[in-house]
């Protein structure tokens, strides 16, 4: 406990240092997304609420702690916000499907040991169930690469008013390009740092390539990754145009009035 109130003390006096004020709303975003997470489980426990509607609305939810309460309101935060929501809408019936035919749902075999002193039958459908935890698992990563998107195109904006629509939208490209590959690849290494210990156990257990990839819980985590790497390439062209069409009205709007 201690080590971890150390540990949590470090960071916020950290952040506050190198972000300011933004850092320190940053460190407190943390466990506000946090609570959120915790609030979710609650819900999802309930069979009679669809777990997709409560992980949408958790979604938007930490998309605004993220983006509004730490970056404040703004336009790049409003497109930022916009860009995300679409992107996990379309991410979430492609990911229901997905998840449905590749039958990830559920617990694997090497689970089966753990959980035999319970039962099983909860009333809840562990389709939408996996669908949500792998939502909720790339909301982050589609949420910063929308910000890292929109706040250059502002930027690029200001200092070129002029610019037209299409010049803004290939330039949002472009940046999109130079963080896909650190974004994706960051969300591979996350996923697998932390199932280091099952790849471990796998090895322990003898299992051959086959096995490995066949099994539930790995391709639960492939799926994910993967997954995730489908949302942060989708929002990287959302949030271009729609940044584009936004400053582009914004400005025609002004020139209309002046």
């Amino acid at each position: 406990m201690n080590a971890l109130v150390l540990l949590a003390a470090i960071l916020f006096i950290l952040m506050t240092l190198i972000g300011g004020k933004k850092g320190a709303r940053s460190f407190f975003a943390i466990f506000f997304n946090f609570g959120m997470i915790i609030f979710v489980l609650f819900f999802m426990n309930d069979p009679n609420i669809n777990p997709i509607i409560v992980t949408l609305i958790a979604c938007a939810v930490i998309s605004c702690i993220n983006l509004f309460y730490i970056n404040e309101v703004n336009i790049k935060t409003k497109t930022a916000f916009m860009s995300s929501i679409i992107t996990i809408v379309i991410l979430i019936l492609f990911i229901v499907i997905v998840t449905e035919k590749a039958m990830i749902q559920g617990f694997g075999e090497e689970e089966v040991e753990e959980l035999s002193v319970f039962s099983l039958y909860i009333g809840v459908d562990f389709v939408k169930i996996a669908a949500s935890v792998i939502i909720m698992s790339t909301i982050g990563a589609i949420t910063d690469a929308a910000m890292a998107i929109s706040s250059p195109m502002r930027e690029i904006h200001y200092h070129h008013p002029d610019i037209s629509r299409k010049d803004l939208f290939q330039a949002g490209l472009s940046i999109g390009k130079d963080i896909l590959g650190t974004s994706t690849n960051t969300l591979f290494f996350a996923f697998f740092g932390g199932y280091l210990a099952l790849l471990i156990w796998f090895k322990d257990l003898s299992y051959s390539a086959g096995e490995i990839v066949n099994s539930k819980i790995f391709s639960a985590e492939m799926i994910t990754i993967l997954c995730a790497g489908i949302g942060v390439t989708l929002v990287i062209p959302i949030t271009a145009w729609i940044t584009a069409v936004f400053l582009v009205k914004n400005r025609n709007k002004n020139e209309t009035v002046e």
